[in-house]
């Protein structure tokens, strides 16, 4: 059985730039899977970034949609993965917004 964590990480970049930021920062999600990620697949499409995460032998499916003043998070988590849907939630409303919108240039 499937649970979904909605989470949402609000920020005041505006939609182009909150965007760019986690266009530039999708490559560092691997470094903050437990255990790593064997692969990554991302593809947008308009302003939601669809991704796959195969980890621990699981694959994990997001949606993240890019608004003017938040970001949405909705991720999809498999079976055994489900039953860690608290931390992995905790995890994203604590540091979520540092690791889609850290600013490279910075």
């Amino acid at each position: 059985m499937q649970r979904p964590i909605d989470v949402d990480l609000p920020h005041k970049l505006g939609r182009d730039e909150a965007r760019r930021r986690l266009a530039d920062n999708i490559h560092k999600l691997k470094d903050h899977i437990p255990g790593g990620a064997s692969h990554v697949e991302s593809s947008w499409v308009g302003d939601r970034l669809n991704l796959s995460v195969h980890a621990m032998g699981q694959a994990v499916e997001a949606q993240i949609d890019v608004e003017e003043t938040k970001v949405h998070c909705r991720i999809q988590l498999p079976g055994m993965l489900s039953l860690f849907a608290g931390p992995i939630e905790a995890m994203l409303k604590a540091k979520g917004s540092d690791l889609l919108l850290e600013d490279k240039r910075d």
